[in-house]
């Protein structure tokens, strides 16, 4: 990339992009921008900066869209604003700002107008701007209060000295905070069950958990045990193809859900249907079944594969008795049929395109088995919006509507788990995670690639875990695109993830604030933060809660600073607290009461060791056997390391009096995690004031292996390997048994809910 020599205006023109000039590692060192980084994440933004003159001319359209658009796209105001302000932009001669008029109606989401007069004349000018020996004036134009929650519509027509300008901008009205279920507002505290729903093992399903084994949890979980709260690894659409689309933090898309996770016997049409019914009796189909039940590993392909030649003959069914097809145009035999279209109707633009994109894909593996990404497809199939895009999705209609036809099943069964979560008295539900990306190569990538830097990655400065810096793959949303979309794909997103659910957990939050950007291409040391419009991010994150009855989570671990934490306490978004991690300065272990009211506490997560592979140094194994520990000096020191973390927790349970009898504080007494210590460590987590508190089932079951080792793709089974007892045994764990009843002793359903409702 050839050197740009105005460095003023590299300057000018990355900070009104949002690039950081500096940042300060996890060490406190400063790391200033250089240039050649400025210009690689802005040439990834759209921006043409191969030359001084390039520079000059990409400034001069920038600095010609800010002074000669009226509006900005979207126009985000909170409910507790007491004089929400509209900020125009109008060509003004001095001394005229005395004629400007500006007159304005609302559109109301319900489609009600509400006409609201005018400003002027005469307005303020807060900011002037000569440009090519033009004036224009920046105005504020003051908006009434007390409108609804919603996504409006705001017009203008404005009456400057030189004529009429008309203006249109989104107007979206968000409450303050975000919704916090009542239980927790009047000041209760649950707990729940964490649990990675694919690992499940039961009698029942097709060799990986399925929503009708998350109903089963559910009732048992609610019901008998008295939780509150199900958290559940993301359910997002993978592809299911090892070993690079198994990963349920880089899915094909973070809208919708993954068709691996489908009960197909409790499909809505499938009783009636022989082919299916000859499918599932078949001798040499259900032997594959219970093969697949038995293994040790989530076989993603098979699974897959089996499920999918399933759901094709169910839907051959549904086409026939619930469709019809008259001149191309589909409509309802029945009343399932009416629902089904009404689903399709309400889902729109996104599902349609999104199953598109699954019958390109399709197509293209037929022809190409290698091609993976539609970056790879022919130049015709890249755009979602092209003509021949459109003529193949006219043409495979009935391919199309199977898609569309799969993500209807998946949120009626999602959506029927949630509803018996309530039956049964939860006061959350389900617990949902929020990926912070999806593969570019996926359906995503295509639908959102106008709102994508497609050619920079989100990740993570050096340190020392990762001395090298992390690259997570993703590429993040363009902030001045997203705004310029209205931030259409965000809202998607949350209004996708927030329904079914009680609760979501937004995976590194810090991503509503600022991503670590990578230039493809180059490493991670030579990256920056980006800045977001997280003002609105958080106002907008605020009305889909409310509107969907779904408190939020905001994982805030690693480098957060405090300000980003109280902003998140401001809107109600709980604090993710994990047990490992929550120490001291000086490494001992911070005591119950010092955890926040208003977060989630856990032992560990996906990525880090289980309670039982922590005390034996599993972990440690692992990264050893995988060359993550560099040499036999660097294992010696973390396992010193572990060695004095064990005596420190052993002190800091001894110091709570929740030292089982006979259990000594010396770690070398304790080769391994006991139940009974497993069970010290859950009440330590459950007496701290965190509004919820999960545990998760491998812990309860004593598994040492954990989940995901990061850094590892084929090195390691991730995201694979199933949890140690069946379902329909689960409940008669002794461990299990013995934690859930500490539980329900200190964090007891009738305190959560109040006397009314218990």
């Amino acid at each position: 990339m050839p050197d740009i020599t105005d460095r003023t205006l590299l300057d000018r023109l990355a900070e009104v992009a949002g690039i950081a000039p500096e940042y300060y590692d996890i060490e406190g060192r400063r790391h200033e921008t250089s240039p050649k980084s400025k210009q690689a994440i802005l040439t990834a933004m759209g921006f043409n900066i191969e030359s001084d003159q390039a520079l000059n001319a990409e400034w001069a359209r920038w600095e010609a869209r800010m002074w000669q658009t009226v509006s900005a796209a979207a126009l985000v105001v909170r409910t507790d604003e007491t004089a929400p302000c509209w900020i125009v932009t109008l060509p003004c001669s001095s001394g005229e700002e005395g004629s400007l008029v500006v007159s304005w109606r609302i559109r109301l989401e319900s489609g009600a107008e509400i006409l609201l007069g005018q400003a002027g004349p005469g307005l303020p000018v807060v900011e002037a701007h000569v440009m090519e020996e033009r004036r224009y004036v920046r105005c504020p134009v003051r908006l009434p209060t007390g409108l609804p929650i919603g996504y409006h519509e705001l017009y203008a027509e404005i009456i400057t000295a030189t004529g009429r300008m008309e203006a249109a901008t989104r107007l979206i009205v968000a409450p303050p905070t975000c919704y916090v279920p009542p239980a927790l507002a009047r000041g209760g505290r649950v707990w729940g069950l964490s649990v990675p729903l694919y690992a499940v093992r039961s009698n029942r399903n097709w060799g990986a958990g399925d929503f009708g084994d998350l109903r089963i949890l559910v009732e048992r979980a609610g019901a008998t045990l008295g939780a509150d709260i199900i958290g559940l690894n993301p359910l997002h659409a993978l592809k299911n193809r090892r070993p690079y689309h198994i990963s349920p933090y880089s899915p094909n898309s973070r809208l919708y859900l993954n068709e691996l996770y489908l009960d197909v016997g409790r499909l809505a049409e499938g009783g009636g249907s022989t082919e299916l019914t000859d499918l599932l009796v078949n001798e040499e189909f259900s032997s594959w079944l219970e093969t697949l039940r038995k293994a040790e590993l989530v076989d993603y392909d098979a699974v897959a594969d089996a499920k999918r030649r399933a759901i094709e003959r169910a839907f051959e069914l549904f086409l026939r008795e619930h469709l019809q097809v008259e001149d191309g145009r589909v409509s309802a035999r029945t009343a399932l049929g009416r629902e089904f279209l009404n689903f399709v109707e309400s889902e729109g633009e996104p599902l349609r395109l999104f199953a598109v994109h699954e019958v390109l894909a399709e197509d293209s593996q037929r022809r190409v088995p290698t091609i993976w990404s539609w970056r790879d497809w022919p130049e015709v199939h890249r755009s979602p919006r092209s003509a021949e895009v459109a003529a193949i999705a006219r043409r495979r209609w009935a391919r199309v509507l199977f898609f569309q036809y799969v993500q209807w099943q998946l949120g009626r069964q999602l959506g029927e788990v949630q509803q018996r979560a309530t039956q049964v008295g939860m006061a959350i539900g389900l617990y949902h995670d929020l990926a912070l990306g999806s593969d570019l190569n996926g359906a995503d990538g295509w639908i959102y690639q106008e709102a994508l830097a497609l050619d920079a990655e989100c990740g993570a400065p050096p340190d020392a875990f990762a001395p090298e810096g992390q690259n997570w793959g993703f590429a993040p949303f363009d902030p001045l695109r997203l705004r310029g979309s209205g931030y259409q794909p965000y809202i998607d997103l949350l209004r996708h993830t927030l329904r079914h659910g009680g609760a979501i957990r937004i995976d590194h939050v810090m991503g509503l604030f600022r991503l670590f950007w990578i230039p493809k291409g180059l490493s991670a040391s030579a990256g920056t933060y980006v800045h977001y419009p997280s003002e609105d991010l958080l106002a907008i994150l605020a009305l889909e809660s409310h509107r969907a009855r779904c408190m939020v989570i905001g994982e805030d671990l690693g480098t957060v600073p405090d300000w980003v934490r109280e902003q998140l306490a401001r809107v109600n978004v709980l604090s993710y607290k994990v047990f490992y991690f929550e120490r001291t300065w000086d490494g001992t272990w911070k005591p119950p009461q010092w955890y926040p009211p208003m977060s989630v506490a856990v032992v560990t997560t996906h990525d880090l060791a289980t309670l039982s592979g922590f005390w034996l140094g599993e972990d440690l194994a692992v990264r050893a056997k995988l060359g993550l520990l560099p040499d036999a000096q660097a294992r010696n020191q973390a396992e010193e390391a572990r060695q004095r973390d064990k005596k420190l927790i052993l002190q800091a349970i001894e110091k709570e009096g929740l030292l089982p009898a006979g259990l000594s504080p010396d770690p070398a007494a304790v080769p391994t995690m006991t139940s009974e210590l497993a069970k010290a460590i859950h009440a330590y987590l459950a007496k701290t004031p965190a509004w919820v508190m999960l545990a998760n089932l491998d812990d309860l079951l004593g598994e040492v292996r954990q989940m995901n080792v990061p850094g590892t793709v084929t090195e390691h089974p991730n995201w694979s390997r199933k949890l140690p007892v069946e379902m329909e045994s689960l409940w008669d764990h002794p461990q299990l048994k013995s934690v859930v009843t500490m539980l329900r002793d200190i964090r007891p359903r009738r305190a959560a809910l109040g006397e009314e409702d218990a």
